[in-house]
């Protein structure tokens, strides 16, 4: 069960001004690890455009994307600085958040996988937004963590968008993952028990599935559930976790190559 619309909303204005706290500090050319290629200046850029766009398509209930590349080609040299870049941030979550809160959790909007309510994109960019905000703090040096509700549910919604059929057809090589006994258990080793911390990725059947579950895998990651955040989302290597595996780590590896994130 996803996280609440008004939640997810604050959560995205939340993890911005998190994410604001670093820009104002940081030096905007600090290369970024976890992005090769991009300064932390660039992906404020990045982020801030991909919320600006985002929200122009929920505003306005758009039944196709508006044009994208503004925030795909984002490498500047001089770089901007702090205060362009912060206020670049404060921007564009405020258009976002209220967009969303404008149109409510129902709305039907252009998605990825077809016409869908703009709750899509109030959890898409709740995590996108909490997601880059590593990529910036551990480029400046600094350490990371994330509320465990909102960590539970990143992953979630990342297992629920790697294992949409529609994948299967825009990355056709991921097919090769699929095979008898291929299972991943994730399992989160600092968390009640109530918040269920614990992924079954499923690689047996014709499409990718996934489920809350402890159960015996092929391949199984215990660890911290930040770190299993930063490991599903292509942030952290598993030794940069905290994790232990046990199993298939080359399941593992070739799992985790295969669903990168931007």
């Amino acid at each position: 069960m996803a996280l609440e619309f008004d939640r997810l909303t604050a959560v995205l204005a939340d993890q911005t001004e998190l994410l604001r706290e670093i820009v104002r500090e940081a030096d905007p050319a600090t290369p970024v690890p976890s992005c090769p290629g991009w300064t932390i200046g660039a992906l404020v850029r990045h982020l801030a455009g991909g919320q600006r766009w985002a929200a122009e398509l929920v505003a306005t209930r758009a039944i196709e994307p508006p044009e994208d590349a503004f925030f795909r080609d984002v490498v500047r040299d001089p770089e901007q600085s702090p205060a362009e870049l912060d206020a670049q941030l404060a921007e564009s979550s405020a258009a976002l958040t209220a967009a969303l809160r404008g149109a409510g959790p129902d709305a039907e909007v252009w998605t990825p996988f077809g016409p869908g309510p703009t709750a899509f994109f109030a959890r898409r960019f709740a995590h996108e937004t909490a997601v880059h905000r590593a990529d910036a703090t551990l480029a400046a040096g600094r350490p990371y963590d994330l509320d465990p509700e909102v960590a539970v549910d990143a992953v979630d919604e990342w297992l629920e968008l790697g294992s949409a059929p529609q994948m299967l057809e825009i990355f056709p090589e991921r097919r090769a993952l699929l095979g008898p006994g291929r299972t991943v258990h994730l399992h989160a080793t600092d968390t009640p028990t109530d918040l269920e911390a614990e992924w079954v990725v499923d690689l047996t059947g014709g499409v990718p599935s996934w489920r809350r579950a402890h159960e015996k895998s092929a391949v199984a990651v215990r660890g911290p559930l930040t770190g299993l955040v930063l490991l599903v989302y292509g942030r952290r290597a598993v030794e940069q976790t905290g994790a232990e595996v046990f199993g298939d780590r080359a399941l593992l590896d070739a799992w985790l190559a295969s669903n990168p994130f931007g």
